[in-house]
């Protein structure tokens, strides 16, 4: 009876084992199982990230600015063309400059030009107002000389076409303001009279004008000729 106990143990430990081996085995088939399906989730959702990723990039491609495209990928030709624009703008601006001083010097030579112009004949036709005034009196007196030179003349009217002349000729210098200077009676006065002789024995005060030689002439207030007088003394 013990050595059929004893026989009968060994089987008993065998169907342990092998039931023992089977567990384990079905423990790693299903662990393996697991660890099979967890790589194709983590396979599935790596995918679907990069298909996301891929696509994300092809819209921001699509919508690039194809300048900045070939710019990113050429920095040094993008800086080049910018420098270039640059040096483009910078030149027509110089230009622009470079026009505007030429017509401005232009515009200076003309204006200097047409200055002297108006000077040089300011000075050579000064008088042509003053000498349109003069060219009738000269036109009476040629007359007045005419008359006085029949042989029949009145010398009355010879005489007051004379005066009449005179007076267009006073009437022509007081139009430019040449005022005749005549001190007769008046103080003497050197910044208008020239004294060319003294008389005593009258009974006017001393350096007063007895006697006007020569009218005096002013021009605006300028004198342009002295009165020649004779003073008392």
């Amino acid at each position: 009876m013990s050595d059929d106990k004893a026989a009968v143990r060994p089987e008993s430990d065998e169907s342990e084992s092998e039931n023992a081996a089977e567990s384990s085995g079905a423990n790693v088939t299903g662990r393996a199982s697991e660890a099979a399906e967890t790589a194709e989730q983590f396979s599935d959702a790596a995918a679907g990230d990069v298909a996301a990723a891929a696509a994300d990039l092809e819209a921001d491609l699509a919508n690039a600015n194809p300048t900045d495209s070939a710019a990113a990928e050429n920095p040094a030709e993008s800086d080049k063309d910018s420098l270039q624009a640059e040096l483009e703008k910078a030149q027509a601006k110089a230009d622009e400059n470079m026009d505007l001083a030429l017509r401005t010097r232009a515009e200076m030579e003309n204006l200097r030009k047409r200055q002297s112009r108006e000077l040089e004949n300011a000075h050579k036709y000064a008088l042509d107002k003053i000498a349109a005034e003069l060219i009738p009196v000269r036109d009476t007196l040629e007359l007045g000389v005419a008359a006085a030179e029949e042989e029949q003349a009145d010398l009355g009217k010879v005489v007051e076409g004379t005066e009449l002349t005179l007076k267009m000729l006073t009437q022509a210098l007081e139009k430019f303001n040449i005022i005749e200077v005549d001190p007769q009676g008046e103080k003497f006065n050197p910044d208008l009279h020239q004294a060319i002789s003294m008389q005593e024995g009258t009974d006017q005060p001393a350096n007063t004008v007895l006697t006007v030689m020569q009218k005096g002439y002013t021009l605006n207030d300028r004198l342009l000729r002295p009165a020649m007088v004779v003073i008392a003394k």
